[in-house]
């Protein structure tokens, strides 16, 4: 990645963001998209456009607790309200990814059903009508295992390799790397929230200046997420 070249631009959305709006016409009314541009998209608008919001009675942990367990392929821990789950996906996250910020009152937000999926229909959109060659990433807000803190992760892409294989490559001391893999995708989605409010409208955010090397076929599902054989924690 040209770390020294990258450039990151957001802008503020006042429309409001509900199921059926067209994401791509709200991204190019905001933005002048370039050959070799990254959009980063959060995951909150893209559920809210697929309709993957319920109506929930506030309070009720209940009712909270059988929307995480419906959501979720298994739990993984709990502790108190917390629950830590494995998505259908194959996500470790908090409570299956369901999010009660940033939506109206009563309501919470599921992850969207196949995020590459979505990530690709965006990436069609968007380079269809810009007619330049872009990539498109979903993004989600994730804690992590033995580190304090949150920090925003892929969970859908398209157009971009999300994986950086350096395996059989050498260092500067000539000595061959035989386990590097960098998720290019975690990295720019990271770098991205920087530049994103928590309590501001800015679900977008352009990246520029990344090296269109990374840019091909890929997917979180396939890609990132740790299939059982290579996890020693499941």
């Amino acid at each position: 990645m040209n770390r020294a070249g990258l450039q990151l631009f957001t802008s503020q959305i006042e429309e409001d963001v509900d199921v059926g709006t067209d994401l791509a016409d709200l991204i190019l009314h905001h933005f002048d998209l370039n050959d070799g541009d990254i959009m980063v998209v959060t995951q909150k608008v893209v559920s809210k456009a697929e309709g993957q919001v319920l109506e929930v009675v506030d309070d009720d942990q209940e009712s909270f607790d059988a929307l995480v367990r419906s959501e979720s392929r298994r739990i993984l821990r709990r502790r108190g309200t917390l629950t830590i789950t494995e998505t259908h996906h194959g996500f470790i996250c908090a409570n299956a990814g369901i999010d009660r910020s940033n939506t109206d009152a009563g309501t919470v937000t599921l992850l969207p059903k196949d995020p590459d999926r979505s990530a690709r229909r965006l990436l069609h959109q968007l380079q269809y009508r810009s007619g330049v060659r872009l990539a498109v990433l979903i993004t989600d807000t994730f804690g992590r295992t033995w580190r304090s803190g949150v920090t925003d992760v892929a969970i859908g892409v398209a157009g971009l390799t999300p994986i950086a294989d350096l395996r059989g490559t050498r260092d500067h001391n000539g000595v061959p790397l035989q386990a590097t893999e960098v998720c290019i995708a975690d990295e720019i989605a990271a770098a991205a929230d920087l530049i994103k409010r928590k309590d501001g409208r800015t679900p977008f955010v352009l990246v520029r200046g990344v090296d269109t090397a990374h840019f091909g076929l890929g997917s979180i599902g396939t890609d990132v997420v740790r299939g059982y054989g290579f996890d020693l924690f499941r």
